[in-house]
């Protein structure tokens, strides 16, 4: 059975494991939520953490709780929600475990229309060029598609990762080259090229919220049809499956979650692609806890890389940079294991 097999009936027994094993999961998530809060150039301690969040405090620290680590933890939290699920979905409609919103290109084509958006439409904030984001998350994920598609009729995982990969690198380079021609795009943009969770604005979270929360509500929603298609085509419209809604549904989930990820920390590649395989091991590749327990490692491991970067260098790396870090050798396992790259 590979990691893309029909799912396992759960036992009672099971259930209950599942349960107890996503709630510890959940604390897990609190607890790198509240690190983020504490660690960084300068260590805080819980005491001034829990009185500026309660707004009983104005000092320095307390500005650098609300006005920095705050607005970091909770884009930790939305992204890796986002980027995760999104991940998961795309690996469950392509039936490729390689499947994955940097790889498969889809964050380059949301990243490509926000530097257009920027560049030529005058969007200054991530409230003007969310829209862009969106349009290029669907665009990408569509042409993808039909390339993956074409000339077999149906989704070829080899075909699908390296169409991503090859559309990946054109968009990025096009909007390295409209960056660089104009100063100010360039200025705009360089921080949010390299993809970081260093937001200082609350307003970003508030306008990415809606769309992420929408998409995670929808997908969940999903679960019993998902769950049916990983048993195959003919099989979950036996069991009365509406498999072109479904696959449409899953599509603007997609779009939604990678648009606004992308829209406010910038492109990160590589976590959808490893939590979705973490979370598939933990519960034998059913959909009904393969959403919650992406939805929740997500997150946790996003949130940890960041606390990694902001430690280990004093300058502190980026988040994307730490996540290629443990992301790359995943994939190169991933595509080197017997049957890899074959259809689940």
């Amino acid at each position: 059975m590979d990691s893309l097999s029909a799912p396992r009936v759960s036992s009672p027994g099971q259930f209950s494991r599942q349960a107890a094993g996503l709630l510890l999961a959940v604390l897990l998530l609190v607890l790198m939520m509240a690190l983020s809060l504490l660690l960084g150039a300068k260590s805080l301690s819980p005491g001034t953490v829990i009185s500026a969040l309660n707004g009983h405090c104005t000092g320095a620290d307390c500005v650098i709780v609300t006005d920095a680590r705050l607005p970091r933890t909770l884009a930790g939290l939305l992204a890796g929600m986002a980027l995760g699920l999104s991940g998961a979905l795309m690996q469950i409609l392509t039936r490729n475990p390689l499947a994955d919103p940097g790889i498969l290109g889809v964050n380059a084509g949301a990243g490509f229309a926000v530097v257009l958006g920027i560049a030529f439409f005058g969007a200054t904030d991530v409230s003007g060029y969310l829209w862009f984001s969106f349009a290029g998350a669907l665009s990408a994920t569509l042409l993808v598609a039909m390339i993956g598609a074409l000339g077999r009729g149906r989704l070829d995982p080899v075909r699908l990762t390296l169409a991503g990969v090859a559309l990946a690198a054109v968009l990025e380079g096009i909007s390295s080259g409209i960056s660089l021609l104009n100063p100010q795009v360039y200025d705009q943009l360089r921080f949010w090229q390299a993809g970081s969770l260093d937001i200082r604005n609350m307003a970003v979270i508030r306008t990415v919220t809606p769309p992420i929360l929408f998409a995670v509500f929808l997908s969940l929603l999903m679960t019993r049809s998902l769950n049916n298609l990983t048993m195959g085509s003919e099989l979950a419209t036996a069991l009365g499956t509406k498999i072109i809604t479904t696959q449409l549904l899953g599509l603007l989930a997609i779009t939604l979650l990678c648009g606004s990820a992308t829209a406010a920390v910038g492109p990160i590649a590589f976590v959808g692609l490893m939590v979705p395989h973490m979370a598939r091991w933990i519960c034998r590749a059913d959909p009904r806890w393969l959403l919650p327990w992406t939805l929740v490692l997500t997150p946790t491991l996003l949130l940890a890389a960041d606390i990694a970067g902001r430690l280990l260098v004093a300058g502190e790396l980026r988040v994307s940079v730490v996540v290629a870090f443990i992301g790359a050798p995943v994939l190169i396992f991933l595509v080197r294991r017997p049957g890899g790259l074959r259809r689940g």
